[in-house]
């Protein structure tokens, strides 16, 4: 969900005011995704790298997390919407970890739509950990060195559980992946779109939705 500073500087606005559009953004996607009949809808709301941003915006965007966790909790309820949170979203404190945790609890049985909120995620650090763990397992005894397959990776991964990423899309015309769902979107179609996140809206999110209609997926097979 890329744009929001550029959006709030092309409007002479201040770059809180581009990630509160932007967080509009999301219930907009959010909805269409749900009447769309999307299984499944990853945003990557905050990365690992995105503490490098100055400590003014940093707590402007956690303010704001505050804000909609609790001002959302009722359209997730109402929608029945199950939010789920990748990444490690303890770094943003106790207070905001425990509403969120709250957010997580109440809406555990919902089943219309998965809302995954990436927070403090990196993927090559999920891969990492996952390494890790089956290395640790390894060395003691747990499991055999050349039983660690794919399938043992992603079952380690924060994703885990989830369907399997057919989409991903990237707004604002950056046309990377920046250490997003790596392991994931091996073969996931992907759309990059010069529009800015907070100008993404029903229309936009239609429009990516019947392009992946479009394509073929070979999965490598032919």
């Amino acid at each position: 969900m890329d744009g929001n500073g550029r959006w709030a500087e092309r409007k002479g606005l201040p770059r809180v005011a581009g990630h509160r559009a932007g967080a509009e953004a999301v219930r907009r996607a959010m909805q269409s995704a749900a009447d769309a009949g999307v299984e499944c809808l990853t945003i990557y709301a905050f990365s690992s790298e995105n503490w490098r941003r100055s400590e003014e915006e940093v707590s402007d965007l956690k303010g704001l997390m505050r804000f909609y966790v609790e001002r959302e909790l009722a359209t997730l309820k109402k929608e029945k919407v199950r939010l789920k949170l990748i990444g490690e979203p303890r770094s943003f404190g106790d207070e905001l970890f425990a509403r969120l945790q709250v957010a997580v609890e109440q809406t555990r049985d919902n089943d219309r739509l998965t809302l995954v909120v990436a927070l403090n995620y990196g993927s090559q650090a999920e891969i990492a950990a996952a390494a890790r763990e089956l290395a640790r397992r390894a060395v003691a005894g747990e499991i055999a060195a050349d039983s660690v397959n794919e399938q043992a990776i992603g079952e380690l991964l924060q994703t885990r559980g989830l369907p399997p990423l057919d989409l991903l899309i990237r707004t604002s015309g950056e046309i990377r992946l920046s250490n997003f769902l790596l392991w994931q979107a091996a073969y996931a179609e992907l759309i990059f779109t010069d529009t800015l996140w907070p100008d993404f809206n029903e229309a936009a999110f239609g429009e990516a939705l019947a392009e992946y209609g479009r394509r073929q997926r070979r999965f490598g097979g032919r």
